[in-house]
């Protein structure tokens, strides 16, 4: 590619709506254009590293046995209703009416899609399993879009889906798609890119896995024990909480005027946060009762740890719904409350602390020495809080410490949470309708671009692993009306391109400074400088952007080297791929 016809001007300034620089880079080096808030255009550039992120996409679905389709970006809304699934995901379905007045939806994951595509398709134990993928454009309603293409609404999804007989034949194939993963990773240079628990969220099923690509400008919060043995999510988090249990003290009531925070109640009467018990109201479990979660005053309310247990989204309730039960905003607890109404939901904190001050369902009056084995008789305790840094790790080695990470793909264990809702069924070797057994497995192409962007660049511009550059090769020519510039960077440029290397060629008559900032914005891993000064020595220069070297070598040898320096470059990330 000559730079001199290449599309997309590339420019010095960082944007000022930039607020990553993976996204500053992505606008700066001419990879992409914003069209509307989270909606991008692939420039020339942008669209190379897409398409052999896609490549490498499909190598190692395909290696693991998939089977690529294409499904629409756009299904009957009736598809979402037979999984139960529409309406209860808020943003992330977007409705609409087609031309015909056809109710349809836009679809972020295509659970429903595979289903209608496969059902009709598969009909024998002998069929299975089985794994399809698609890549395809996507849109949430995001109403965070930042960081360019890591946070966007319109974006591209890499998903797939496996149909199986057993919980044990999934699980086998969830731990190939897993190592498949880290395989994919690898070959794109991040290679550190961990595994961590997960919680399933909107997708159901027993297990899933985030694969986390460390770094401060991520959004996730990735809960880490000392030696690196415990990852998790923080939605999902465990840790062992320091516990006070204290002999029962005799129940007392005291006044407490105005005091409707934890914060007030502690210091008003003097205590540790932690004296206290917390308690945070929700609108309705699955069987449509108000929720009371009680958790200890220090501690947050873990609503994703919450909503597995309630069967349903945590939503706050209102004061109205709140008094409906006999308690009393501010100043409520379990006490009095009729428990027939509303679900209790206790978490172990509580179970585990004595002599507890909570509200006493009565405007500015609060009970001491609360205690739940002798005023809650009966009440299990669950896990519900978030981890906080210092917590004991649930493998017992050391403290958990908070990292900062992005998403870069996720896979799930969804069990048959679809198959079953929109039943899909195979006969067995007797004869016997049988529902398949599922799992999903997901990466953002876009975002695993802008990723490797945030974690792979100096202060110039990306530095590309050479399995994704957009270009392997840039080729400068310094002064090209000067004696044999001009000749000898056209033959280079026909001979590395002969060679089968990429190469972009600035051609342009442009001074050094020019040439090689915007080479840095295009981050090649190799660069051959052609230019009088070294030509009189017979020579070419060269630099290596990962490595900051740089020297110069005859001529003749260039194309030859440059090969070389692609071939060992790509034989490394195989060769870290096959080490995983």
């Amino acid at each position: 590619m000559r730079m001199s016809v290449l599309v997309g001007r590339r420019y010095k300034e960082r944007p000022a709506e930039a607020t990553l620089d993976s996204h500053a880079f992505l606008l700066r080096g001419a990879y992409a254009r914003q069209v509307a808030n989270g909606i991008y255009s692939l420039l020339p550039a942008g669209y190379r590293v897409i398409r052999k992120i896609e490549a490498i996409l499909r190598e190692e679905m395909d290696r693991i046995g998939g089977q690529e389709v294409l499904m629409p970006v756009t299904l009957p809304r009736e598809l979402w209703e037979e999984s139960g699934r529409y309406g209860s995901v808020g943003s992330e379905l977007v409705r609409f009416a087609d031309r015909t007045g056809h109710d349809m939806v836009l679809a972020m994951t295509h659970e429903e899609g595979v289903l209608h595509l496969c059902r009709n398709e598969i009909d024998s134990y002998a069929q299975l399993p089985f794994m399809v993928y698609h890549i395809q454009t996507k849109f949430r309603d995001e109403p965070r879009s930042r960081g360019g293409l890591i946070r966007a609404r319109e974006f591209t999804m890499k998903d797939a889906y496996s149909f199986h007989r057993t919980a044990e034949d999934l699980n086998d194939y969830y731990q190939v798609c897993y190592q498949a993963y880290q395989r994919i990773f690898a070959r794109a240079g991040i290679p550190q890119v961990l595994a961590v628990q997960s919680d399933t969220g909107m997708m159901g099923g027993s297990v899933a896995h985030e694969f986390i690509l460390l770094t401060e400008a991520g959004e996730d919060t990735i809960v880490i024990s000392e030696d690196g043995g415990y990852l998790a999510n923080l939605e999902v988090a465990t840790g062992v909480i320091e516990a006070f249990p204290e002999d029962p003290l005799p129940l007392e009531k005291v006044h407490t005027p105005g005091c409707k925070t934890i914060e007030d109640v502690a210091g008003f009467l003097k205590i540790p946060e932690r004296k206290t018990a917390k308690v945070v109201f929700y609108d309705r479990d699955a069987d449509g009762r108000p929720v009371m979660a009680l958790v200890r005053g220090d501690r947050d309310v873990n609503e994703a740890k919450l909503a597995k247990i309630i069967q349903a989204p945590p939503v706050p309730a209102t004061d109205e719904r709140i008094r409906s039960v006999g308690a009393e905003p501010g100043f409520a607890s379990p006490m009095g409350v009729d428990a027939s109404a509303c679900r209790i939901v206790v978490d172990h904190t509580i179970a585990q602390s004595g002599n507890l001050v909570t509200g006493a369902n009565e405007s500015d009056y609060h009970f001491m020495n609360f205690n739940l084995a002798r005023d809650l008789p009966g009440v299990d305790s669950v896990d519900i809080v978030e981890v906080k840094e210092g917590d004991g790790s649930p493998d017992g080695k050391g403290a958990l410490a908070f990292r900062r990470g992005i998403e870069v793909g996720n896979i799930f264990q969804l069990g048959t949470k679809y198959t079953q809702s929109m039943e899909m069924t195979y006969t067995d070797e007797s004869g016997k309708a049988c529902t398949p057994i599922m799992g999903c497995y997901g990466i953002g192409v876009g975002r695993l671009m802008s990723s490797v962007m945030e974690v792979s660049h100096d202060k110039y511009g990306p530095i590309w692993p050479v399995s994704i550059a957009p270009w392997q090769v840039q080729l400068n020519a310094i002064k090209l009306a000067a004696p044999g510039v001009r000749e000898t960077a056209e033959t280079l440029y026909r001979d590395l391109q002969a060679a089968g290397i990429e190469v972009v060629y600035d051609d342009r008559d442009e001074r050094p400074g020019v040439q090689f900032a915007e080479a840095d914005l295009l981050g090649a891993p190799f660069r051959l400088i052609v230019s009088e000064r070294n030509l009189a020595n017979g020579c070419v220069e060269w630099k290596r952007r990962a490595v900051g070297d740089s020297g110069t070598m005859p001529v003749g040898e260039a194309v030859e080297t440059a090969r070389g320096w692609v071939d060992a470059a790509m034989a490394e990330l195989e060769r870290a791929a096959d080490a995983l």
